[in-house]
Formats: structure tokens, sequence, C-alpha cells
């Protein structure tokens, strides 16, 4: 008589089901980068531009779309991936400039844009204020003589002119009045040699344009969120004492957001000077009160994407099942969830997991067995991560011989698994 083979409950099962009553999925946007060079010719940052889906030709930079998708694949990827080390150049609108958007980047890796139907009121200002003080560098895009943004002069680090709008002689006004070593002046719609030769000889020292390079489409995708684990953070976070132990439960729930606070505090803005071994860790690195309002804008910034997928539930259940099992073992460098989490992120932006984890702070054991291949020496991880793997596609033989290897029995490894499944579907 053949054994009874456990029955199978994994995160593609659900998700599957809940597919069949889920809406048609939107349509995926598009990035594009358009490099700005200076008068040598050398890249210093990239436009990040922007378009709803990959069916239409024309890129654009403006509106809150554009700058929301922008700063969301920053967030992720991390700001020199998408722009090789260079500076990105962000166009915002005055909602998100009032927002604070940008301060979920850091700002010497970030150029904010402020386009021209943004009005130069009080509120405006103060924005542009704040900006400064936290040292980000701001440029006016699109400037005309007579421009109604006259008032926020003082902030510009850059100011951009489109010359084939305004007339060569009109621009050499301008740069003859703006230009200076605090505020350089970048000539827009450079098209040929002989425009960039002419617009270097007036004075313009940055330069952007067809003569350059056309925009250059970007391979990212985004992590799907989960509308009600976000819902539930806005409600923990405007608490008047924060619970920390419920927003890190809440944040493990939510790879989406787990993966952009790594990715955070493993910037250049915050250096931890040690590795980040779990969600806590993470949390404590943003302060005391930073992470209401970073957890606010970011999470705000997934409720406006498409809801979560099986990879989704997926990469929630890892995570979950490697926690679980962790009192059981022998480890205590890190947090196994970060290592079951990550290890599906490389399918959910559809990237090599190298560049996925590249920049994050993470604990050396934890990132050399992501990164491991088949061939290298089995570790305690790496039977860690084969045992989740082969539960997670039924494979008994697998779980049998990777749970005899870390002395955990089948029906507590089964029992885990379906523990974590119920424990990853409760807030989807």
């Amino acid at each position: 008589m053949d054994k009874e083979v456990p029955e199978l409950v994994t995160a593609t099962n659900i998700a599957t089901a809940r597919a069949q009553v889920s809406p048609a999925a939107k349509t995926v946007p598009c990035l594009a980068r358009q490099p700005i060079a200076t008068a040598d010719e050398r890249v210093m940052g990239y436009e990040l531009l922007f378009r709803e889906s990959a069916d239409e030709n024309r890129f654009t930079a403006g509106g809150d779309a554009a700058t929301a998708t922008a700063i969301d694949t920053l967030n992720v990827l991390g700001v020199d991936v998408v722009c090789d080390g260079r500076l990105a150049f962000l166009n915002c609108t005055q909602q998100m400039l009032l927002k604070g958007y940008a301060a979920l980047l850091p700002p010497d890796r970030i150029v904010v844009e402020i386009q021209p139907n943004v009005p130069a009121d009080e509120d405006t200002v103060e924005a542009c204020q704040r900006l400064k003080a936290a040292k980000y560098t701001i440029a006016l895009d699109n400037f005309v003589p007579f421009d109604p943004r006259e008032a926020l002069i003082p902030y510009a680090d850059i100011i951009k002119i489109d010359i084939r709008k305004v007339p060569f002689d009109e621009s050499a006004a301008l740069v003859e009045q703006y230009g200076s070593p605090q505020c350089r002046m970048l000539a827009l719609k450079v098209q040929t040699r002989k425009e960039f030769l002419e617009a270097k000889k007036i004075g313009f020292t940055l330069f952007q344009g067809f003569f350059l390079s056309r925009p250059e489409r970007m391979q990212a995708r985004r992590i799907p969120g989960n509308q009600a684990t976000c819902l539930r953070l806005l409600e923990a976070i405007s608490k008047p004492e924060l619970d920390f132990t419920e927003i890190e439960e809440l944040i493990k729930h939510e790879p989406a957001l787990c993966y952009r606070l790594l990715r955070h505090v493993s910037s250049p803005l915050l250096g931890p000077s040690r590795p980040v071994v779990s969600v806590r860790h993470a949390l404590d690195l943003l302060g005391e009160r930073e992470p209401v309002g970073w957890l606010r804008m970011t999470t705000s910034l997934i409720m406006e994407q498409n809801q979560c997928s099986d990879l989704f539930l997926s990469s929630s259940v890892r995570g979950r099942f490697c926690e679980l099992i962790a009192s059981k073992l022998n480890h205590d460098k890190s947090d196994l969830f970060l290592l079951g989490m990550l290890s599906g992120m490389d399918a959910l932006l559809e990237l090599p997991i190298g560049v996925v984890i590249e920049g994050l702070a993470l604990d050396p054991d934890t990132e050399a067995e992501l990164l491991r291949t088949k061939s290298s020496d089995e570790t305690l991880l790496s039977s860690i991560r084969a045992l989740v793997l082969a539960r997670e596609t039924g494979d008994w033989g697998q779980v049998t011989a990777q749970g005899k290897k870390l002395n955990l029995s089948l029906p507590f490894i089964n029992r885990t698994y379906n523990e974590a499944t119920t424990w990853a579907q409760q807030l989807a």
C-alpha cells in the first residue's frame, strides 16, 4: 500500500485560485533613461523618462505616475544600479514635491527637477528650502525668459533650457544672467554636433538630447504590493505609541516593502557599519521616528501598483518557513527570514540575483548562499534553501533528504510549511 503523500499547500495554488476572480492585470509601465553629459561629453547623470506601456512609442518625464514609477524603480534596484553610479534626474510635480517623496532617495544621487507648471508659491518655496537643507540638488526644467518660477532661482543648482524653444540669442542671455559655478546651465534638445558646439560656445556646461543618445529602455519589473497589508501598516504607524513588533510583523507580510527597506538602509545615506541581519535591525537603523515618514511614503507608492501575485506569496511563504524552522537549527548569525524572502526576489524582478542583492548590506553567509551555484560546497544555509524549494515544489524525496541533514522530521516540515502558507495568506 502506497504511503499517503501530505497535501501540497502552496502559495501558487492560493494565488491561482484567487486569479480566477481577479480583474485583468494592468499594463506594465516602462522606464527609460537619457544621458546628460558635460562639455567634454562625459555622462554625469540620466534623466528618467516614463511611458504607460510597452506598446507606446513616446516617453515622457512628467506627471505623478511618472515620478512615482521612477522613485519606485530607484527604490527597488538602487540608484547606482539604474544609473550606473551617476546622478538620477527625477521630474517632480508639485504634489510629489510637497509630499516629500524625494526623501525616499539619497540626496547625493538625486537631482530633483521642478517642472514648468509648478507654481512658485509659498508651499513650493518651503519644499525647496527643505530639499536644500537636506542637501538635495534642484534643477528648474524648461526654463524660459520671464519664467514664473523666478522666485525659485536662489534654490536652483541647475537650470535647463530647451534650445529648440528658446532661440540661441535669448538662451545666451539667460546663461549670462543665471549661470555661475553654483548654478550650471543645461542645454536641452541638443540634436546635432553643430548645436552642441554652439550651446557650449555661449556658456552651457551640461547637455541633453539625441545628439548624445536617445532614451534607453530600462528592463525592470515592479514588485506587486498587497493592499490589505499596506492599509494595516498605515494604521499601525499612525498610532501615538509605535509598536515595532507589530510593524515588523506587517513588513514581513509584504516582500515589496521588506526589499525596499533593505535597499534603503543599505544606501550611502545611512551606510550601516555592519550587515543587516533582520527586519527589526533594518527598522532600528532608520531611527526612532524616521520609520513613520519613510514607511508612509513607501507604502503609498506600493498601493498604487497591482495586486500581489503568486511569486509575491511564494516569497512570503519562503521567508516565514525559514524563520519558523530557525529555532530547531544551530544558526544565530542572521534572521533566516531574509534568506527565504530574498531567494525568490530574482523571479519577482526578472533580474539576476546578483543584480537584485547588489549593494544590500547582508550577512556574508546569506549573500554567499543567494549567489552560490549548485557545484558549491554544501552548507547549513544551502540545506535550508534546498529544503524550502523542495517543499514548495512537492519534491518529497528531496524534502526527506534535506530534512535528515537538518534533523527535521517530515511531519514537522509539513506542519511548519502549512503554517507559513496560512500566515502569508492572512493578509493576501
